[in-house]
């Protein structure tokens, strides 16, 4: 025989496991410092520019 699942029950775990992942995210997005991302900022900015400038000429 099975067992009796109750569906709300199920419903209410499925959301705060979703509503955990979404807080993991948010920690790793958000958690760097202000240093840190600026200079990461300054280097994509840099690369892109190097980048440009190896640009053929048409």
């Amino acid at each position: 025989m099975s067992t009796i699942v109750n569906l709300r029950q199920i419903r209410k775990e499925k959301a705060r496991h979703t509503k955990e992942v979404v807080a993991e995210a948010n920690r790793a997005k958000h958690s760097t410092l202000k240093s840190a991302h600026k200079k990461a900022k300054v280097v994509a900015e840099k690369d892109a520019k190097r980048l440009d400038g190896h640009k053929l000429d048409e």
